[in-house]
C-alpha cells in the first residue's frame, strides 16, 4: 500500500460542520476511485461524523472539537474520527442492535450503515482519553500472486 494523500480537519461539535467535511473530503478525491465506492466512504464518514456530535458529544459544549483524517492510498480509503466522549463498546452495542426485535424505533442505524458501506470499522479508546472511529474501503482489487493476475 501507498499512501497518495492524507488530509486532517478539526470542526467544532456541531451538526452544520458536516457540510464543512464533505467539501473537505471532496477535494481529497482521486480519478483512479471508483464512484460509487468514494460515495460509500462520503456516507460512512458522515454518518460517524453525526455519531460522534449526537452521541459522544452529546450536552457538551459545541466548542469541544472532532478530528478527522482521511487517508488514501493506491487501493484503498482510511478515515479517522476522533471524539471526546465517554468510552462506547462497539461490538457489544452492534450486538444489541443485530438481536432487536423492532430495529425502526431504536437507535444504531448509522452504525450499521457504516458497517455496510465500510469493508471493516472499529472504535477505539485512544491513550489521550478520546475515541477514534477507524472506517477502511478498498477499491482495488487484490492481485492473486501465485497465479500472476
Amino acid at each position: 500500500m501507498s499512501l497518495k494523500r492524507k488530509n486532517y480537519l478539526q470542526v467544532k461539535t456541531d451538526l452544520n460542520a458536516l457540510a464543512e467535511i464533505l467539501s473537505w473530503f471532496a477535494q481529497l478525491y482521486e480519478p483512479q476511485i471508483p464512484r460509487p465506492i468514494w460515495l460509500r466512504c462520503e456516507l460512512a464518514l458522515a454518518e460517524g461524523f453525526t455519531n460522534a456530535v449526537r452521541h459522544a458529544h452529546k450536552d457538551r459544549s459545541k466548542d469541544l472539537p472532532i478530528d478527522v483524517e482521511a487517508s488514501i492510498s493506491d487501493d484503498s480509503i482510511e478515515m479517522r474520527i476522533w471524539d471526546r466522549g465517554s468510552a462506547f463498546d462497539l461490538k457489544q452495542h452492534l450486538g444489541k442492535i443485530a438481536d432487536a426485535e423492532d430495529n425502526q424505533t431504536g437507535g444504531g442505524r448509522g452504525l450499521q450503515l457504516i458497517q455496510k458501506t465500510t469493508d471493516d470499522f472499529s472504535y477505539t479508546r485512544t491513550a489521550d482519553n478520546r475515541n477514534c472511529l477507524f472506517m477502511i474501503k478498498s477499491y482495488r482489487m487484490k492481485t492473486d500472486r501465485s497465479s500472476g493476475k
